[in-house]
């Protein structure tokens, strides 16, 4: 074989975001000048160069190349090993190529960003909080959650304590917001609230600072405030109905009674069925001249004239539809992050699809640009209905919160689409190569069917 070909070392490590490099010793045995190429086989050929690309030698002579690591730092590239190789061509048909083999070490990175979808909440007995939490790391991590209230008349705590999340993806926790005293009536009560997200500390490293979220929760009165002025009503209303009773009506019903009863009503209903004063006798004499006394007949008084009831017309019940009501609107939240190249055209990522059967009311909208990167981001809805258009050089992170809720049909969907004209650079960070945005969605789902 006239060609040699070895790695001066056969692990290398490299930092994601940072390059590294690796010295490749490549000899020509032979008798004739050679030039050399060189491919990089492996999941690393992606972010992996070798410099110079092709060499040329004398017989007999050796060089030396770089083989130069540069893994992004992105959660596309996991942490870990990863074998490689690299491919040493002749150009000439008669050699064979030769592939010294190496391993490289991805170091893993902790970056984790979290939102509170809703920010404010309010309610009677509770409110009802999701931190949506993301990993843009390259390894799968386990962030602490804690809740600490800003004020002694509420309790705060997350439905669990830690959350796992996979490199690349995004996991939600519940956080109920609960006050220790029931608000009975008055001016409804804000009790502040903090939420923080605890990222691990890599293993030789200081601790990530933890990711910290306000929020509010406002306590509604039990009893409107519209109550003590509908019993006030209600009350005079009452006196106005009872005067109006004893003032007018009342008198009327008593002289229509008194006009009914008349002297012959009394006269029928005292006189006997014979006539005259109701007594009747007399005396036969017979026989012997015993006499004998007839019985007086109990007169039965006969009305002549009877009082007619007042009919009063009644009232057909009003026959009430007995509709189902609905279920209760349930609180949603969603995501989606978009990645967009330069020149390319514009990318689209839908956040979330209505099921059939249910409307989506649209409350929050959250656009990150953590990058600081130039172009257009526009968030439509259903049928393509433009929602928002924005300038990506105008904000890092614009949030939008609707008191009229914008509503989203069965089968609609809610997408943002990028447009990358120019990709930012973070401060203290090398170059990305892709515009990177996110969108965040909070709301809820109100079924149409009972």
């Amino acid at each position: 074989m006239s060609l040699t070909a070895s790695l001066d070392a056969s692990s290398v490590t490299a930092v994601p975001g940072e390059g590294t490099s690796l010295p490749l010793q490549v000899r020509n045995s032979g008798t004739t000048v050679e030039e050399y190429r060189f491919e990089v086989a492996g999941a690393c050929a992606a972010w992996t160069t070798v410099e110079p690309a092709t060499l040329s030698l004398y017989p007999g002579s050796a060089e030396t190349v770089s083989v130069s690591f540069r893994p992004p730092r992105d959660p596309s590239v996991p942490a870990g090993e990863t074998p490689f190789g690299i491919r040493v061509v002749p150009t000439s048909d008669h050699a064979e190529p030769v592939v010294p083999e190496g391993r490289v070490t991805v170091a893993p990175f902790t970056e984790v960003t979290a939102e509170l979808v809703p920010r404010g909440s309010h309610g009677v007995r509770r409110g009802a909080h999701k931190v949506a939490v993301d990993n843009r790391g390259n390894a799968p991590l386990t962030v602490a959650l804690t809740a600490r209230s800003g004020t002694e008349r509420a309790g705060i705590a997350f439905t669990r304590p830690e959350l796992s999340i996979e490199p690349g993806r995004a996991a939600f926790a519940e956080l109920r917001v609960k006050p220790a005293k029931r608000l009975w009536r008055g001016t409804p009560v804000v009790h502040t609230f903090q939420a923080v997200v605890a990222p691990p500390a890599p293993e030789g490293e200081e601790p990530a600072a933890p990711v910290v979220l306000d929020g509010s929760y406002q306590q509604e009165a039990i009893l409107p405030r519209w109550l003590p002025r509908a019993l006030i009503l209600a009350c005079v209303l009452a006196l106005v109905l009872a005067g109006f009773w004893y003032g007018m009506l009342r008198p009327a019903v008593k002289s229509a009674a008194r006009e009914a009863i008349t002297p012959e009503v009394i006269a029928s209903a005292t006189s006997g069925p014979g006539g005259g004063d109701g007594r009747t006798g007399g005396q036969t004499g017979g026989g012997s001249g015993g006499s004998s006394a007839a019985p007086t007949p109990t007169p039965t008084p006969t009305p002549t004239a009877s009082a007619k009831p007042t009919a009063k017309p009644s009232a057909k019940p009003s026959a009430k539809a007995t509709a189902k009501p609905l279920p209760p609107a349930e609180p949603t939240s969603a995501q989606v992050q978009v990645r967009d190249g330069v020149g390319g055209g514009s990318r689209s990522g839908t956040a979330l699809t209505v099921p059939a059967g249910k409307t989506f009311r649209l409350t929050d909208i959250l656009v990150q640009n953590p990058q600081g990167d130039a172009g257009t981001v526009v968030i439509t809805g259903d049928g393509g209905s433009r929602i928002l258009t924005l300038a990506l050089e105008n904000f890092r992170d614009s949030d939008y919160h609707f008191v009229t809720p914008i509503l989203v049909p069965a089968g609609g969907q809610v997408t943002m689409t990028v447009d990358c004209r120019k990709v930012g650079r973070p401060v203290n960070a090398p170059a990305p190569g892709r515009c990177a945005e996110a969108l965040f969605l909070g709301g809820t789902m109100q079924s149409t069917k009972p």
